[in-house]
């Protein structure tokens, strides 16, 4: 996708702190990547958990029943 009419606006909701990504702002790219890989977005995912780079779903659970997610 070379663009996206609402990249701006994705961009400022996003926090993915992965830099060379370039996905960002193009939340459909995002999603489907993670997908094929069997993970979840950045965004589903508190800033804490999200510098940890692990992004796959066992992990989302388990923070989920500890009670670490805002959901």
């Amino acid at each position: 996708m070379a663009s996206c009419p609402n990249r701006d606006r994705n961009l400022a909701r996003c926090n993915c702190s992965y830099e060379p990504c370039s996905k960002k702002g193009l939340c459909c790219e995002c999603i489907a990547y993670h997908r094929s890989m069997g993970e979840l977005p950045a965004c589903y995912f508190p800033d804490f958990a999200e510098k940890t780079y692990n992004r796959s779903i066992g992990y989302f659970v388990k923070l989920y029943q500890e009670g670490k997610l805002n959901i």
